[in-house]
C-alpha cells in the first residue's frame, strides 16, 4: 500500500500548484463549478462522461449518503453531491489526494456535501450497513486482496444498497504496457479479467444488476483528447500535475493497451440483496 501511495503522491504543493495554474488562466476559485475541475479531478478514463453513467446505476436520492472507495481528487464525489443533492463520503489511501479535494469542495462549494478521510478501502472503520450506495472508479487495479475490498463495500451497504465498480480490467490481447496511470510496472498493478471480476463481486454476496464493456468509447476518448490537445494545447491543469513528465508515455501506452485489446473498461452495478 505504501507503494501505491508513494506513486500517486506529487512532490507536495499540489493544492497551491492547481491554485496558480487555475489563476493563470483567468479562472476565478470564487466562482468554480465541479466540471470546470474535470480536466483534473476526473481521473479515470472518459472523465465526467463515465460519473455521469455511474450517477444514473447508483439511481440515488438527496436524502443518499454514498461511499466513494478509492476518492482519488474528489471529481465523482463531487459529481455525485451537485447533481443529486446526496451526501458523499469519500476514502483515499494518499492523503494529498484528500487534502487537495478537499480544498476542490471548498472551491466549488461542495463541502458541506463531500467529506474526504485518509484510509484504507478494504477496511474503512464504517459502520456496518451504515451507507445507501458505495462506487469505486479505477482502484482495484492497485488492490491486489479484491476479495478484502468487495468484502467491504457490502459490509458497509444496507440491504437493497447499490454498488457500482467501474474499473480498468484485464483484455484477452496480453499484458498490459507499462507505464500507465495507476503503475510505473507490474509490481502495484493487479487486473482481474471480467468474469474474475464477476466471481468475486458475486462471492462477497452481491447481486449482478448490469455489466457495461465501454472499451471502444474509451480508445475514442483518448483518440479525441489527444486530438484536442494537439490542436488547442493542453488545458490549465491535467493528471501531469501529480503523475509528472511520464504522464505523457502513460496516455500513450493507454490507447495502445486498449486498441490492442490488452485492458477493458467495464462498470459492474450489482446490489446487497434485501
Amino acid at each position: 500500500m505504501e507503494q501505491v501511495s508513494r506513486f500517486y503522491s506529487g512532490p507536495g504543493g499540489l493544492v497551491a500548484a492547481i491554485s496558480a495554474a487555475l489563476g493563470a488562466a483567468g479562472m476565478d476559485l470564487a466562482t468554480l463549478r465541479p466540471a470546470d475541475l474535470a480536466p483534473v479531478d476526473e481521473f479515470h478514463i472518459r472523465g465526467r462522461a463515465a460519473s455521469l453513467e455511474i450517477i444514473e446505476a447508483l439511481d440515488l436520492s438527496a436524502d443518499s449518503h454514498v461511499l466513494d472507495l478509492g476518492s482519488g481528487l474528489g471529481g465523482p464525489a463531487r459529481t455525485l453531491a451537485e447533481l443529486t443533492g446526496c451526501r458523499v463520503t469519500g476514502v483515499d489511501l494518499t492523503s494529498e489526494f484528500c487534502d487537495v479535494a478537499t480544498a476542490f469542495s471548498e472551491w466549488t462549494c461542495q463541502s458541506d456535501r463531500t467529506h474526504f478521510r485518509v484510509g484504507d478501502a478494504t477496511a474503512t472503520g464504517l459502520p456496518e450497513a451504515s451507507v445507501d450506495a458505495a462506487v469505486t472508479v479505477h482502484v482495484a487495479m492497485n488492490i491486489s486482496d479484491k476479495p478484502a475490498l468487495y468484502a467491504e463495500a457490502f459490509r458497509v451497504l444496507r440491504p437493497g444498497g447499490r454498488f457500482v465498480v467501474y474499473d480498468v480490467l484485464q483484455g484477452e490481447g496480453g499484458q498490459v504496457r507499462y507505464p500507465v496511470p495507476w503503475a510505473p510496472d507490474s509490481s502495484t498493478s493487479f487486473l482481474a479479467t471480467p468474469e474474475e471480476m464477476r466471481e468475486l463481486l458475486a462471492a462477497a454476496g452481491f447481486e449482478l444488476i448490469s455489466e457495461v464493456d465501454s472499451s471502444e468509447q474509451s480508445l475514442v476518448w483518448f483518440q479525441n483528447m489527444r486530438a484536442r490537445i494537439e490542436r488547442d494545447g493542453p488545458p490549465p491543469i491535467t493528471f501531469a500535475a501529480f503523475l509528472g513528465d511520464a504522464f505523457g508515455q502513460m496516455a500513450a501506452n493507454q490507447v495502445a493497451n486498449l486498441a490492442e485489446r490488452r485492458i477493458r473498461t467495464v462498470m459492474v452495478t450489482c446490489s446487497r440483496p434485501l
